[in-house]
């Protein structure tokens, strides 16, 4: 009757509601971490700046003396915390793309591995939220590994941002800090270091699968040296959630990129997203398209302590093929035709 109807329709509303929630939170979790990854350093640095000029000014004297004590924490694998990996906001994050984690193959935590991510994407969204949070269920799919995605090093130098990144796993992308975590460290460790780097980042753009690898080989060098296997790991979407303007070789603006990479150790990217209250206006909000990470199978590298160079580029072809390989087998899965092929620069 008339009450049955008013109740299915309040139930109606209800879940509309519940469904708009969980839309803004998703975009809120995103958003958070778009500001992190752009501004968060350069504030964190600026306000404690201030508070030094203030009448509270031993709080900031009191962190810069930790600062210089935990200096070289990174270095030594950082300080994760698993509550941080575990939070409720970054399960929204991932569904708001969504991101989903494809395990293929089992890994031994007997090992040490150096997983190569592929594309960096702007960002690099599937690589942060599948192995610097739980969201995608990272450790029950790989028991027994620790992940620890490799980032620009400049990052821990930024007061606030470095201990924020930490409890992430998050650890610089140096040879100190790798050598630590894959020698000093035990078994069952996974470093993610995202080959193509801002190099790469300056040609990501949707509909084009492309990879900065060939002339990148010290990650198979760091993996000789200290006998851990390499594992492909591709993402389908990483380039789909953010539209760039790409400048041409021999350009200006392409210039100025080089620049800023040589020096700084980043390219500025001219790149937008989606608004934050209509995806059809521009703004730093990714697209919400989604992002399929696949884990390949493992590489056996053998240890050896001063790799020629011959080594070195016969496991780097080895690891060309099998990336090469894992993107033909999956590419139709996650929406590409098969006549799509992966351009290996």
């Amino acid at each position: 009757g008339t009450g049955s109807s008013i109740l299915s329709a309040l139930q109606d509303l209800f879940w509309l509601s519940k469904s708009k929630v969980e839309k803004q939170l998703q975009i809120i979790s995103v958003l958070q971490w778009v500001l992190t990854f752009l501004i968060m350093g350069i504030a964190c640095t600026l306000i404690l700046m201030y508070i030094l000029c203030t009448d509270c000014w031993a709080i900031a004297a009191l962190y810069l003396a930790w600062l210089v004590f935990d200096w070289n924490t990174p270095k030594k694998g950082g300080r994760r915390s698993q509550w941080v990996r575990n939070w409720a906001i970054w399960r929204y994050f991932r569904d708001y793309f969504p991101i989903r984690l494809v395990k293929t193959h089992n890994l031994l935590t007997t090992r040490n591995y150096i997983f190569g991510y592929h594309p960096h994407g702007i960002m690099g969204l599937g690589a942060f939220c599948n192995f610097s949070t739980e969201a995608t269920g990272v450790s029950q799919k790989f028991p027994g590994i620790r992940p620890y995605l490799a980032t620009l090093a400049g990052n821990f130098r930024m007061p606030i941002l470095r201990d924020y990144l930490m409890s992430g796993g998050i650890c610089p992308v140096n040879r100190d800090s790798i050598d630590y975590i894959l020698s000093k460290n035990g078994s069952g460790n996974a470093i993610i270091i995202v080959v193509g780097g801002a190099a790469e980042s300056l040609n990501c753009t949707p509909g084009k699968n492309s990879v900065t690898l060939k002339n990148r080989k010290g990650f198979v060098k760091l993996a000789l040296r200290h006998g851990a296997d390499l594992v492909p790991v591709y993402s389908f979407g990483e380039n789909e959630v953010y539209k760039q303007v790409i400048f041409e070789e021999g350009s200006w603006g392409r210039w100025v990129q080089k620049k800023f990479q040589k020096h700084i150790g980043f390219a500025p990217c001219i790149f937008h997203g989606r608004g934050l209250f209509s995806s059809n206006t521009w703004g730093l909000l990714p697209y919400s398209k989604p992002i399929t990470t696949v884990v390949g199978e493992p590489i056996t590298i053998p240890k050896i302590d001063n790799p020629s160079q011959k080594e070195v580029d016969f496991y780097h072809s080895v690891y060309v093929d099998a990336l090469i390989k894992l993107f033909d087998k999956y590419k139709s899965k996650f929406g590409l035709p098969e006549t799509e092929v992966l351009e290996v620069n």
